[in-house]
């Protein structure tokens, strides 16, 4: 039997004797808990990392409200901390939004598109390959397109024989970040539309507006939240449907999202490294934090996508309404774990990873919590993070992509990396398909270790995830994942790598169900993370090192080879 492998470096770092790696909750802590709420776009991410942090004993609630009700939650002292995709202060129609009486601040916390996922179908097919212009899609939420078959949108998609089927605009009815977004994008990039929209509906002034003006008599139908539009799309009974949604929840439902036309002329979809392409041109206030997205609508950069924006967590400066040290405590350990390692997940999760530059000003941000015991300056916090990757290394978008007579389908054009992850594929041979293995990007930032009753130093962390996607011919008998580590190193101090193991599981199985972990155990004996067959299969693993309590202090880094092997 033939073997052909490829092989992937993964940094890991774990700090002995007292280091508390940055975005690391200390051991031994005691939290209370708090409660926040707001934003339903980055309800996904904050789910993702109390689920994260409960192993430290913290409980955190969440109540995904949208980010208007977050706000004035806060502000009427009902949330210890809430969560909006917008400031507050912003003119609404004839309605203000003032900030509150209690002391705050306003701490980035996810990055993200705001995507336009459908349904819809020709001679029974999904289609998968939808692209829009900016104009159209203001004219759909405007009520001026409402056939899919309108050559407008024919002109978007030369080679769809697009169904002569009504447009569905599905809009939310609770107000919040994302129809704030589109409007404000609307007005912005396409403005005769909107303002034409405001006179049919009877809005004055014509702002943007976090609660969408449903238009009578039209097909448009209204839901409440990120997950009530997902889940009407995705309906079968809802061919001909579209929304907007933050990304993550698209990518949950499975369904596509249309590619966007952006100021270069290429249709893109909101995938991690565009997002954090187009933020790059974001215009930052240095005194709150907040981003001008205007100069990212028309971001001459052609792997942009022009919806992308921020969510901001709104924390306590003071301890108004009965807000505690304790609380903030706790807060701050948990802001530190989502600004941090909290990160790395964001990308899988269908946000963006922030830049450096936005931790250090959220970091400076959660440190004004009173309570929050975060004494490292900003930048060596941020410098200790799991690296966000470089905007510059995200693929440019493929030439079928690009506004003419030509358009991506199938798989949708080139092969693209996804920010946050590095891939490294191996064609097999061309007539039996593509093997590829995907390892989360980052560092492994170990726990602080920790001395126990058996004289050792005790650290655990968490493998970020190994995707392996094997497409080649059904005879084929399948692969082997396996790791081995060195030694960890600090200076001149080191001690060997046979004392990490780790706990191997199956994250995501394939569609036959033929993956399975390895043994688990010490990772250099055997070193068997998992094996499987055809499909796409997502491997982890829970790592923990125990090293003697007589090895002196300081902060160890090692390299972990991850190794994939497809047989032939």
């Amino acid at each position: 039997m033939r073997r052909r492998g490829v092989a992937f470096a993964v940094a890991l770092a774990v700090g002995l004797a007292g280091l508390v790696g940055p975005g690391e909750p200390a051991a031994a802590a005691v939290y209370v808990p708090i409660a926040g709420g707001g934003s339903t776009m980055a309800y996904n991410a904050f789910r993702a990392w109390i689920g994260d942090v409960a192993q430290y004993g913290m409980r955190v609630d969440y109540e995904r409200s949208g980010s208007a009700v977050g706000r004035a939650k806060y502000r009427n002292g009902l949330l210890d901390f809430a969560v909006s995709d917008t400031p507050y202060g912003l003119q609404d129609g004839t309605s203000s939004d003032p900030p509150p009486d209690r002391g705050f601040g306003y701490m980035p916390v996810t990055a993200g598109g705001t995507a336009f996922m459908y349904n819809l179908t020709i001679g029974g097919q999904r289609v998968t390959d939808l692209r829009l212009s900016g104009e159209n899609v203001a004219k759909i939420f405007t009520g001026r397109l409402t056939r899919w078959n309108d050559p407008a949108i024919a002109a978007d998609n030369p080679r769809l024989a697009l169904p002569d089927t009504p447009i569905v605009p599905v809009v939310r009815t609770d107000a919040d970040g994302s129809t704030y977004a589109l409007t404000r994008w609307m007005s912005v990039r396409h403005g005769q539309y909107w303002t034409a929209y405001c006179a049919t509906t009877g809005r004055s002034p014509c702002t943007p507006t976090q609660s969408y003006p449903v238009l009578g008599g039209s097909a448009m139908v209204g839901q409440p939240g990120d997950l009530g539009v997902s889940g009407y799309v995705s309906q079968p009974a809802a061919n001909g449907a579209i929304g907007y949604v933050q990304y993550s929840y698209a990518l949950q439902a499975g369904f596509p999202v249309a590619k966007l036309l952006n100021a270069a002329g290429y249709y893109t979809e909101p995938t991690a490294g565009h997002v954090g392409v187009s933020l790059g041109a974001a215009a930052v206030d240095p005194a709150t934090g907040i981003a001008n997205l205007d100069p990212v609508y028309r971001n001459p950069d052609p792997r942009t996508y022009e919806l992308s924006g921020y969510a901001y967590a709104i924390l306590p400066t003071d301890n108004a309404y009965g807000f505690t040290n304790a609380k903030g405590y706790t807060l701050g350990a948990f802001g530190s774990y989502a600004l941090c390692q909290g990160q790395r997940e964001l990308a899988r999760l269908g946000y963006a990873p922030l830049p450096a530059s936005q931790v250090r000003a959220g970091y400076a941000q959660l440190q004004k919590v009173p309570g929050a015991q975060l004494t490292a300056a900003a930048d060596e916090f941020a410098a200790g993070c799991p690296t966000v990757p470089d905007p510059a290394g995200d693929p440019m978008p493929a030439a079928c992509d690009r506004l003419g007579p030509t358009q991506c389908l199938g798989v949708g054009g080139e092969p693209q990396s996804v920010t946050g992850r590095e891939t490294i594929q191996v064609n097999v041979e061309p007539e039996e398909g593509v093997f590829t293995m995907t390892v989360e990007g980052g560092p492994v930032v170990m726990s602080t270790a920790v001395l126990r009753a058996d004289h050792t130093f005790e650290s655990t962390g968490r493998l970020g995830v190994v995707t392996i996607d094997d497409g080649r011919d059904q005879t084929r008998p399948g692969w082997s994942v396996s790791g081995q580590v060195g030694d960890f190193t600090s200076g001149a101090d080191t001690f060997s790598g046979g004392y990490l193991g780790w706990t191997p599981r199956v994250v995501v199985p394939n569609a036959a169900g033929d993956a399975t972990a390895g043994p688990g155990g010490a990772i250099n004996a055997g070193g068997a993370l998992g094996t499987g067959g055809l499909g796409t299969t997502v491997l982890g693993a829970d790592l923990t090192l125990k090293v003697p309590s007589s090895t002196r202090p300081g902060r160890y880094s090692a390299t972990l080879t991850i190794t994939a092997i497809a047989y032939r």
